[in-house]
């Protein structure tokens, strides 16, 4: 005799379907959570960025005027002011090379969870949609009227 097919309750399907909205639901609040920090971050490193780029910017004038001057005339305070900003711009170009890895690696993650919530958002809405339509009440159709027996004359 063959074995016959198990057949799955309904409890064990409105379960598996609750735990399952239940856990879309779930990770959609912790990708916000995740989503907000990293933003967080993100707009640090972008700030950081912008200051090591403007310090870089006027450690190059300063290097220029300074190298200019060492030309003029090369004594030592040319040379100590000279190498100075050197010393400070090799620093600076040290913490933007750390920094740059850094930031793209983040970008990425920033821009995957961006996408993980938007998805995450979606299929809740169409899920919610589905769920509103599925609970509709039915409407009640409304009995037709006994037609008259015509009179049979």
């Amino acid at each position: 005799m063959p074995k016959a097919k198990r057949i799955v309750k309904n409890e064990a399907v409105n379960k598996a379907v609750n735990s399952a909205m239940d856990t879309l639901s779930s990770a959609g609040v912790e990708c916000s959570k995740s989503l907000a920090a990293a933003t967080k971050q993100a707009k640090s490193y972008l700030a950081e960025a912008k200051r090591l780029g403007k310090k870089r910017a006027t450690l190059l004038k300063r290097k220029k005027t300074a190298a200019a001057r060492l030309k003029k005339t090369a004594n030592a305070i040319n040379r100590k002011a000279h190498k100075e900003v050197e010393k400070d711009l090799a620093a600076v170009k040290k913490a933007i090379a750390k920094l740059t890895p850094v930031k793209s690696a983040h970008a990425i993650e920033l821009a995957s969870l961006k996408a993980s919530l938007k998805r995450i958002t979606t299929y809740t809405g169409v899920l919610d949609k589905a769920d509103k339509l599925l609970n509709k009440p039915k409407k009640k159709k409304r009995k037709k009227r006994a037609k008259k027996a015509v009179a049979a004359a």
